[in-house]
């Protein structure tokens, strides 16, 4: 949630992060909520199966290894169980929301992850003085570290996860493999063995048959995988996989398995305690992907039967208890549109989708966690898991949806409003207004859920909530989520992990209007201009009732959305706009204020929703409708006519540029000054939030300028060579 929890009483002192610093709330009575926060109990109301039991004896005190949203999730539910929550944070987080919400909190690093999420030795420390009883790693960053796991076990700590023998088997994407194959769960055919070298991946790689999946050892989250269909590929792919492993996990061992084209994504949660019970909470859809990673998911998915259900549930058991699996954990499967399943791995953490899970049985994953990891059986039998209506995940990025369907982008939010004020809506977040963006972490921003009844009713919700939610100071991927969420094969349940590939074969673009929108946009630009132009003739404290009505009432415009021209006349009549743009003829109301941050001007009996982004005198405004800003331009027709005659400012050449599309870091670069280039040859490599991406040349020539080395920072649009 973007408000923060505040305590009665808490004692505030000036932030230290030095590593190794204890930040300490202390508080006299019991915590009391602020008014704007009660979106941050409200969720709770979804859980109904496993109720809190007051006497049931518990944790006093544990530490949440992690960050950001998930950090705040897992103290939401601590708070609730009566536990105290302890925060790590590096000093890029020192003024997180994560760090606000603990009781207490203790700076392990520096910014990058290495050097403070990652160093189990300072983490060690936090727990010590703090004297936490257990760890909560969330996902990502050490929450599958076996070592880590070893390390808590041997200085009696609890580890809020599965054993040690579970991370291993599982962990490891080969041994993981073996495991599942033997437990009787259906498996890719592939190379149970790690790859040594380019050499031997393509050797492999035909002997599989083409397409074939590279993919990391270790780790998950998309980081490390390429698909191959050529023997070409098949050598970069290794490089830029191996690269990206050791950035992300330190272990760049590959495994190569079959690629299944056009599958769907389809995961199972699994809940296991150390009593050998253990039982499946239904599925969850995920095929909506780019770079392998999840971008809206739901639950259930419209695909499977009862009868696939059930096989792919048994299975995911089957393998949970074949590892000796305790706590919730998630078997991802890939699903053929016969039904077919495969094994593809087992996440052995809490999943960043878990919310939609929590919705659809009434189930608390974090709790059950944390009573698992307590030594207390499950309550729960595989007959009371329930699917209860239906619930959409979007994860809403800090990203430029327009570049390769979402490449990072930093920045402040300077205004940032979550709507949760709409019912049935689930904000999940770590930050608030006035938080940062930055590039040493993951740049998603929240995860925003919807429930329903069924599934029309949970993506209207879902559509109410993207229109709503206002997020200010940077770029972000609510137009591509609109646009999924409203695409006719989408709402059809016909997708696949292919799904943004196959339907925006040339990249994103944004919301294509029709016709009809393009008037109705034109129509309320227009009438804010008028607003805009009344308010700019309007005198303060003016009681004089003005003779006749003044002729910004009514004025003949044109404008521009996009690439499209339209005159428009308008006249104010009442309370409402009579618009005339083209031959079509519009009535837009009045009772809207352009200062709001979400507007919903009513067109012809029918109300749209829209933010304003940006307007001014000039009658240059940005309009978000659908999640898809629009630049408009709206000028009075004779001043378009005088602008006509203006010669145009010609387009600078960036042929010759190699360009940063995203801030970042450079990992390498590949060629030296006075070099000869072909077109698009590799000349750079840039990690952005622990992705490597490849830079290409637009055109052959010789570079005369390398503007960066290795290891620097750069910005979005950076040049970063330049040719002759």
């Amino acid at each position: 949630m973007a408000h923060s929890v505040r305590f009665a009483n808490a004692v505030w002192r000036s932030r230290v992060t030095k590593p190794g610093s204890l930040f300490r709330l202390t508080t006299s009575s019991r915590p009391v909520y602020h008014p704007a926060c009660s979106s941050l109990i409200r969720h709770y109301c979804i859980y109904t199966t496993s109720p809190l039991d007051p006497n049931e004896k518990t944790f006093d005190k544990i530490l949440i290894a992690n960050r950001g949203e998930i950090a705040c999730r897992v103290m939401k539910t601590c708070r609730a169980m009566g536990i105290k929550s302890v925060a790590i944070y590096s000093e890029a987080d020192a003024n997180s929301l994560h760090v606000e919400m603990a009781d207490e909190a203790v700076c392990v690093g520096p910014a990058a992850s290495k050097d403070s999420y990652l160093r189990m030795d300072r983490i060690m420390e936090a727990i010590h003085k703090t004297g936490a009883q257990a760890v909560h790693p969330g996902y990502g960053f050490l929450s599958e570290n076996n070592e880590f796991a070893k390390q808590l076990a041997s200085e009696g700590i609890i580890f809020i996860g599965p054993g040690t023998q579970a991370i291993q088997a599982m962990g490891d994407k080969i041994e993981s493999k073996i495991v599942a194959k033997n437990a009787g769960v259906n498996t890719i055919p592939g190379f149970e063995k790690v790859i040594k070298d380019p050499d031997e991946a393509v050797t492999i790689a035909n002997q599989i048959g083409y397409p074939v999946m590279i993919k990391a050892s270790a780790g998950g989250g998309g980081k490390g995988m390429r698909i191959a269909w050529s023997d070409e590929e098949t050598r970069e792919g290794f490089r830029l996989s191996s690269q990206e492993a050791a950035s992300s996990f330190g272990d760049d061992r590959l495994l190569i398995e079959k690629y299944i084209d056009n599958p769907r994504h389809i995961e199972v949660q699994v809940l296991a305690d150390s009593h050998g019970n253990a039982l499946y909470l239904n599925e969850r859809e995920c095929s909506i992907q780019r770079r392998n990673q999840k971008v809206i998911e739901e639950a259930p998915s419209v695909f499977l039967t009862p009868e696939t259900r059930k096989a792919m549930g048994e299975q995911a058991v089957a393998l949970a208890k074949a590892v000796n699996y305790v706590t919730a954990g998630t078997v991802e499967f890939l699903v053929d549109s016969q039904r077919n399943f495969y094994f593809l791995e087992m996440n052995t953490r809490l999943q960043v989708e878990h919310p939609i899970t929590e919705c659809i049985t009434g189930v608390d994953l974090v709790q059950e966690m944390i009573r698992v990891a307590n030594g207390y059986p499950l309550k729960l039998k595989q007959a009371d898991i329930p699917i209860n209506g239906w619930a959409v995940e979007c994860r809403v990025y800090a990203e430029d949806p327009y570049k390769s369907f979402g490449l990072p982008s930093v920045g402040r939010l300077y205004r940032y409003q979550e709507p949760v004020h709409i019912p049935k809506v689930r904000v999940d977040s770590g930050i608030r207004e006035g938080s940062e963006i930055s590039i040493y972490y993951d740049p998603m921003i929240s995860k925003l859920v919807t429930y329903g009844p069924d599934r029309e009713e949970a993506l209207e919700t879902m559509r109410q909530a993207l229109d709503s939610y206002v997020i200010r100071g940077v770029t972000h991927n609510i137009s591509l989520l609109q646009d999924v969420i409203a695409h006719p094969r989408f709402i059809s349940g016909d997708i696949s992990t292919k799904f943004l590939e196959e339907e925006y074969p040339e990249g994103f673009k944004g919301l294509q209007l029709s016709s009809s929108e393009q008037n109705v946009l034109a129509a309320i630009a227009s009438s804010l201009f008028l607003k805009d132009a009344k308010k700019a003739t309007a005198f303060i404290n003016q009681t004089r009732i003005p003779p006749r009505e003044s002729e910004e009432s009514q004025m003949k415009l044109l404008v521009t959305i996009g690439e499209t021209s339209n005159t428009v006349n308008i006249t104010k009549r009442g309370e409402a706009y009579q618009v005339t743009v083209g031959d079509a003829k519009l009535s837009v109301d009045d009772r809207w204020k352009p200062t709001s941050d979400v507007i919903t001007p009513v067109v012809d009996g029918q109300e749209y929703s829209l933010q304003i982004k940006s307007h001014g005198a000039t009658g240059a405004m940005q309009l978000q409708f659908r999640g898809t800003v629009f630049p408009v331009s709206v000028v009075r027709k004779e001043i378009a006519e005088l602008q006509s005659l203006m010669p145009e400012k010609p387009k600078p050449d960036l042929s010759k540029e190699v360009i940063s599309p995203m801030p970042g870091k450079i990992h390498s670069i590949n060629v030296v000054e006075g070099q000869m280039v072909t077109e698009a040859q590799e000349v750079c490599v840039v990690e952005a939030m622990k992705m490597h991406n490849s830079l290409f040349t637009s055109s052959s020539g010789k570079v005369k300028t390398i503007y960066f080395k290795e290891g620097d920072s750069i910005g979005e649009d950076d040049i970063i060579l330049e040719l002759e």
